[in-house]
């Protein structure tokens, strides 16, 4: 045999073998397990192949990171999807999370949705939103959470009630290193409402 049909028979056995890999991987493989860590991040991925939708479907995500000033910031949920434009944002679905403010206090959030960026930790909480803090409840259905910006902008249907009172309001302003509050109406004619629960 010549050389030539030797490599001309040696490219063809490489294709085919190559060919029956792809296959294999590509149609036969139904799920794998991925765990991804950096930046005291872990993430369980289950990958599934069995149809032609390509999902990105990521189950059990845990998140948690410490800032400079030793404030800790922990969120879990059920699942999520990565974003195909911007791998940093992942949309979540049955969101919990814990912020333990250094010399104060544990913040509890829930929410049925949420948009997390691993990036710069940032947190937005849709649908549902309960905030718990020491004695005090916020029910909301919207949060913007910036550890960067050090603020939390609670929004839509706010609703919050300690032991005396019960307080209706647009917006709650909260920044997270001082512990400034600012409550407001977007429009000037209507005023906050605040109840006595006495």
């Amino acid at each position: 045999m010549s050389d030539k049909k030797i490599g001309t028979i040696f490219f063809i056995i490489l294709f085919i073998s190559s060919l029956i890999y792809l296959i294999n991987i590509k149609f036969f493989k139904k799920s794998q397990n991925v765990e991804i860590k950096s930046q005291n991040v872990e993430i369980k991925k289950e990958i599934n192949d069995d149809s032609s939708y390509n999902s990105n479907i990521i189950k059990d995500i845990n998140y948690s990171t410490k800032d400079n000033d030793g404030n800790e910031y922990k969120i879990n949920a059920l699942k999520g999807e990565i974003d195909y434009t911007n791998s940093n944002i992942i949309y979540l679905t049955d969101v919990t999370a814990v912020i333990k403010l250094k010399n104060s206090g544990v913040i509890n959030i829930k929410s049925d949705y949420g948009k997390y960026n691993s990036d710069n930790y940032d947190t937005i909480f849709t649908k549902n939103v309960t905030i718990n803090y020491l004695e005090n409840e916020i029910l909301s259905e919207y949060v913007d959470f910036s550890l960067s910006r050090n603020s939390m902008i609670i929004s839509k249907n706010v609703i919050y009630t300690n032991l005396e009172n019960i307080l209706k309001a647009d917006v709650v302003e909260i920044n997270i290193k001082t512990k400034d509050t600012k409550i407001f109406m977007y429009e000037d004619k209507k005023k906050v409402k605040i109840q006595s629960n006495n």
